[in-house]
């Protein structure tokens, strides 16, 4: 066993002195807000003590011939990232969690990822960064990938402490931090409907309105009444939830789902799919509207069927915006990762996506989108681009902001701002001419009800995991 200490916290806050592998394997997922199944989590150490730095997660790569490379880009994302953050990192601790199929062969699994544990310690050590701790955790069992020792790293691997039993779960009930279960199951609250009837009903009703939304969005007065509309349901929809009794967290999803018809639904995923409107609605982030907005962004990101999945990319940036605006940052994490999931190209999922990451301060953005909502209030109508940011080139702390806002005036009288027209589910993205700016149509021949997203997107953003 590595005997070493890994206190937790800032200086100046309470610390846990966490030792060995037994500790470090319980204290991941309250480091992490989760149990990142299916994950490779690395974590950054700083100082004599070992204090904990940034992190980062991404999923196993199932391909093995993936590992190498994968695993050089991750050790270059911790220690640049840590590096521009905190320092450079004095030390790094690995963990692979994955379960076996059957749930019982557990160390098959571990020996499986064995080679991916000796590459992601190899480009660690490329960097001159060492790798303090390597742990495969499965099927509720650990074992270490640095410790020979079998007396207290036997082959079959070490139990895993029951929840809520150690030191590490008593401090962060303590501190109020807590355990959102499984990465999975925070997933499957905003992953598409699977239920075969339901997904044919929401489908054919976003198939029924996508054409009766084209003509308008290619005009651009109409396309502020669109806009209007949108907002409005939206709104009506929230004072809905909000209105509704309190159901138990297991049946709330649920719950939601039955207050919202897929008409509904439909139009206000369709109306997201503008920039703008979408924006606007990025205000509903604090507060008492927070809570209904965010149960509002998960239902529609479900309702996002069949041909439909890249439409979730709206609403899914909206729910992690609001997690991130609340303080839930596990949550928007993983509410922007699908987002990206959705659609890599998504401007807005990637600039919150990024900032998240950085660990700057929402209320920037926050600011930004209330001096929005106040203009608009003042001059209704008039063109505002509020949550669309771009990337600033310092991510210091104390440095300029990494998002800042940047308004647009309307137009001179007679003038218009081009909409991208709907495109068909599934069709494959073309890329315009360098300076285009003429909107996409759909291909000859296609039918409009597969009328796919408008709007308008801006440069590309680095993506992180």
């Amino acid at each position: 066993m590595n005997k070493h200490h890994e206190a937790t916290g800032p200086a100046g806050q309470q610390q846990i002195t966490l030792r060995g592998p037994a500790d470090l394997a319980d204290a991941l997922p309250y480091l992490m807000g989760f149990y990142p199944d299916d994950s490779v989590v690395m974590v950054a150490l700083h100082g004599g003590q070992g204090r904990f730095g940034g992190r980062l997660r991404l999923g196993i790569p199932q391909a093995p011939g993936e590992w190498g490379p994968v695993a050089d880009q991750l050790a270059e994302c911790l220690v640049s990232g840590s590096e521009r953050r905190e320092g450079r990192p004095d030390a790094i601790v690995i963990f692979l969690c994955q379960d076996s199929p059957d749930g019982s062969s557990g160390r098959l699994t571990m020996e499986r990822l064995r080679p991916f544990a000796q590459r992601l310690r190899t480009a660690c050590g490329a960097l001159d960064v060492p790798v303090l701790e390597a742990l495969c955790l499965s099927d509720g069992r650990y074992w270490s990938y640095c410790c020979p020792d079998p007396r207290c790293c036997p082959d079959q691997g070490n139990p895993l402490a029951m929840p809520g039993t150690t030191v590490m779960a008593a401090a962060a009930t303590y501190a109020g931090v807590h355990v959102r279960g499984t990465l999975r199951d925070m997933e499957a609250r905003l992953q598409p409907w699977r239920t075969p009837a339901a997904v044919r009903a929401q489908e054919k009703a976003l198939d029924t309105a996508g054409p009766a939304l084209l003509p308008r969005l290619l005009d651009e007065r109409a396309r502020r009444e669109v806009a209007t509309e949108t907002l409005g349901l939206a709104r009506r929809l929230m004072d809905r939830i909000e209105e509704a009794q309190p159901a138990p967290p297991a049946l709330s999803d649920a719950g939601d789902d039955q207050l919202i018809g897929s008409d509904e639904a439909a139009a206000v995923i369709l109306g997201l799919q503008d920039r703008e409107t979408r924006d606007k609605a990025a205000a509903w982030m604090e507060g008492p509207e927070a809570q209904s907005a965010l149960r509002l962004w998960r239902t529609l990101a479900r309702r996002c069927v069949g041909p439909y999945r890249e439409h979730a990319a709206a609403p899914l940036t909206l729910a992690g915006w609001v997690s991130w605006s609340t303080g839930d940052e596990p949550g928007a994490r993983v509410a922007l990762s699908l987002a990206l999931r959705a659609d890599p190209d998504y401007t807005f999922a990637q600039l919150l996506h990024r900032a998240c990451n950085e660990g700057l301060d929402p209320e920037a953005l926050r600011r930004c989108l209330r001096e929005a909502a106040d203009a608009d209030e003042e001059q209704p109508g008039a063109d505002a681009e509020a949550g669309e940011a771009v990337v600033g080139s310092a991510t210091d702390r104390g440095a300029a902001p990494l998002l800042h806002v940047r308004k647009i005036r309307p137009l001179p009288e007679g003038g218009r701002r081009r909409a991208r027209a709907l495109r068909p589910p599934g069709a494959e993205r073309r890329k315009a001419s360098p300076g285009s700016t003429r909107p996409r149509v759909p291909a000859a021949g296609r039918r409009t009800h597969e009328a796919r997203r408008y709007g308008r997107r801006g440069s590309r953003a680095r993506r992180h995991d």
